[in-house]
């Protein structure tokens, strides 16, 4: 994991991973040093992550007021239970859909949650945070939002992109990569993490582009991408495409079989 500072008061808690046939798919959560400090989202489900400890070199835990769960994806939510327990004043602002469906995991204590739909704003101290639903998302719990102090867009999975690298997707920037190559990446992953893109009324899912044109974002931060600065316009330019793209079909299982093989003695080489 990598952390690092974009802009004078969020930081990004950068993680990875490596997806043969994909690329290297950037896992942030992100930290917002308001008057009452938010989370956003909380890293990822895996054993060997430690989301409390990391969040421990960016500010002392027990501080955070607001946990931001953008959607209860368990790439989203690794360490949502343990800050809880390490963050006694903290909330959950989620929706009613969000807390339904982690309900059928494990629940999230009522009494520490924070209901918000799109279009409604928390205050957060010095500053009000506004929600909105992205134009792409691959679950209906998707909320993400926009800090009107720092002009940086939290915009969930939306815009994301698989990187060639882990170096890239933990440490690097958007623009590192050359336009067609970003571009490339951000509509492949717009056919994996939204499949729906296909099946929709192209000029409805246009329409719902413009609320992000409007607003103007200088920074946008995406779970699934490296940080995107002054790139707003070429980035929507780029989902706007994504429902004319191939539909992403997976290996089926003659290919997984073939890749299993390849890592036993005598197979096929990786």
């Amino acid at each position: 994991m990598d952390i690092h500072r974009v802009g004078s008061d969020t930081t990004v808690m950068a993680d990875s991973l490596d997806v043969p046939g994909i690329g290297h798919i950037p896992a942030n959560a992100f930290v917002l040093t308001a008057r009452e400090p938010v989370v956003v989202d909380t890293g990822l489900s895996l054993a060997d992550r430690d989301f409390v400890a990391a969040l421990g070199s960016v500010m002392d835990p027990a501080d955070v007021r607001w946990i931001w769960l953008t959607h209860p994806d368990r790439d989203h939510t690794g360490g949502l239970f343990d800050l809880l327990e390490a963050a006694p004043k903290a909330r959950v602002v989620t929706t009613f859909l969000g807390a339904g469906i982690m309900s059928t995991e494990r629940p999230l204590p009522m009494d520490r949650v924070y209901f918000l739909n799109p279009g409604q704003s928390l205050d957060v101290g010095d500053r009000s945070l506004t929600g909105f639903r992205p134009p792409l998302f691959d679950n209906p719990a998707t909320v993400g939002f926009y800090d009107e102090k720092t002009r940086i867009c939290f915009s969930s999975d939306c815009f994301g992109g698989p990187m060639p690298s882990a170096e890239l997707a933990e440490s690097g920037h958007a623009s590192d990569l050359k336009p067609e190559e970003l571009r490339a990446a951000q509509l492949l992953w717009a056919t994996v993490d939204s499949p729906w893109v296909h099946i929709v009324d192209p000029g409805k899912y246009r329409a719902t582009l413009a609320p992000l044109r409007d607003m103007n974002p200088e920074i946008v931060l995406s779970t699934h991408l490296p940080p995107a600065v002054r790139m707003t316009d070429a980035m929507l330019d780029t989902i706007t495409m994504a429902p004319d793209q191939d539909p992403f079909v997976g290996p089926d299982q003659a290919a997984l079989e073939q890749l299993l093989a390849s890592f036993e003695p005598g197979g096929l080489p990786a």
